[in-house]
């Protein structure tokens, strides 16, 4: 049986992407296959402009799980409407390092719409609902289709057009966030402007504008 780590859940608007705006669950595993976490460690890093806290099972409602009913009874616990079917996000970290096929199962047995947003260098359980992958520099995206796509830009290794032979709904360049700064908005940045630039250069990307960081919240 699987015991699920989990850093934290709650309840919040989507801030990014095509569900941008829509309520969900966000439940964040701990841990990564691309960085430890730790500050310390960032400079060798696969990924280094990472900004989320995904060490350790201490966040809001964050905890240990014994099994896919006990966490999906715990997401759906948080979701305020009986009516309009959960929507849960699943994220960390790297969120494929935990979620697996019991857990979509219990997910769905309750009716939930399930999303993941992942670094795409794992396989995924089947019958995710929808699939947000967001490749790193230096590492195989092993995932060749997705419903979003979404390369942060600019990132050093990489050039967005090496990703297009994965298929996607929608492509998307994402803005880097200085994962040091005092605040994250990018507004005005020479990062958005190249963000901006890029996609006016290249119409099949569409600029994908982190939401929660503008409005400030979760």
């Amino acid at each position: 049986m699987a015991v699920y780590s989990v850093k934290e859940m709650f309840y919040t608007l989507q801030g990014e992407g095509a569900q941008a705006g829509r309520p969900a669950i966000f439940c964040r595993f701990s841990g990564c296959n691309l960085w430890t976490g730790r500050e310390q460690d960032r400079a060798s890093a696969d990924c280094r402009f990472c900004d989320t806290d995904f060490i350790g099972t201490d966040g809001v409602d964050g905890g240990k799980f014994r099994s896919a009913d006990a966490l999906a009874d715990a997401i759906t616990g948080l979701w305020p409407s009986a009516e309009v079917p959960c929507f849960v996000v699943i994220t960390g970290g790297e969120p494929a390092l935990q979620l697996d096929e019991a857990l979509v199962t219990a997910l769905h047995q309750r009716g939930c719409v399930i999303a993941i947003e992942t670094n795409g260098t794992l396989p995924l359980p089947a019958a995710i609902d929808w699939v947000c992958i967001s490749p790193k520099q230096g590492n195989e995206v092993v995932l060749r289709e997705c419903d979003e796509l979404k390369v942060v830009y600019p990132q050093q290794g990489i050039d967005p057009a090496d990703y297009l032979h994965i298929q996607a709904q929608r492509y998307y360049i994402s803005p880097e966030n200085d994962p040091h700064a005092a605040e994250l908005s990018l507004l005005g940045t020479s990062r958005y402007q190249e963000a901006i630039d890029y996609c006016l250069q290249h119409p099949q990307w569409r600029l994908n504008l982190q939401q929660h960081k503008v409005l400030n919240i979760a």
